[in-house]
């Protein structure tokens, strides 16, 4: 089911999947947005009730004058308080993972146990993909087609616009969101206290090996390592493993 909520006067949407399980907060990654949970919702079900945030400038949520990581993370607070869940486990891919440990980090009271799918506590990325991405289709077909073997991953996103096809996110707010991603964020992912599950593709082209392993032994105990045989987008390329490594540690007591 798709709700809304205010914050900081921005209308922001979020998908409710359902069921009667413990709530699971999910936040989406750059080119994405909550739709892309619904597999992962599909099969934690009836355990887990996947509650997934459409972030700032993506999916059905307004886009904003800034993408910065105190916005990001003001955004993940709001949501939380409109969901009055309490304690809660926290799921993010990519820039949702960022935005997840940061979160984690500020508000250690809110966040029973997270769960980081392929990103960095220091991230450098390379926009040149955002650059190169078509603002305009005049078919979905022709999207597919310019898009190429990258198309599946981003099909969540599709929107008709007019007489033709887009982005359901805007290709400069993309580049605005990617500058503000990069940097150091060591200090936020050593000061989250809470069990850590970082799932590292390990054909992943933002992730490397070394650093995932750095990122768990900084931890001292408090996080541990998945490595699934998949890329950067690891609940699409092998999302049994995907929710069977996620389920596995949910399942754990804290």
């Amino acid at each position: 089911m798709r709700e809304f909520f205010t914050a900081g006067g921005r209308r922001l949407s979020y998908l409710d999947f359902g069921g009667p399980g413990r709530p699971l907060v999910a936040l989406h990654g750059h080119y994405n947005e909550a739709a892309a949970f619904a597999p992962l919702a599909e099969a934690l079900a009836p355990r887990w009730r996947v509650i997934a945030l459409d972030q700032r400038g993506h999916g059905e949520s307004d886009r904003a004058p800034s993408y910065g990581r105190d916005d990001y993370v003001a955004d993940a607070e709001a949501f939380h308080r409109h969901l009055g869940v309490g304690p809660v486990a926290v799921l993010g891919h990519s820039l949702g993972g960022v935005n997840a440990y940061q979160f984690a980090a500020r508000h250690p009271d809110r966040v029973s146990k997270l769960i980081v799918e392929d990103i960095g506590a220091f991230i450098d990325l390379d926009s040149s993909f955002t650059m190169r991405l078509p603002s305009h289709a005049r078919s979905r077909e022709a999207l597919v087609t310019a898009l190429g073997t990258t198309a599946p991953y981003l099909e969540c996103s599709f929107r008709q616009r007019g007489q033709g096809w887009g982005f359901s996110f805007g290709i400069d707010d993309t580049l605005a969101s990617q500058k503000a991603l990069n940097g150091d964020h060591w200090g936020d992912w050593t000061a989250v206290s809470c069990p850590t599950l970082l799932i590292h593709g390990i054909r992943s082209d933002v992730l490397t090996a070394d650093h995932a392993r750095d990122m768990v032994a900084r931890r001292g105990g408090r996080a541990r390592l998945a490595e699934p045989a998949a890329g950067h987008v690891v609940h699409h390329d092998a999302p049994e493993q995907f929710a069977a490594a996620v389920a596995a540690f949910l399942s754990e007591p804290c």
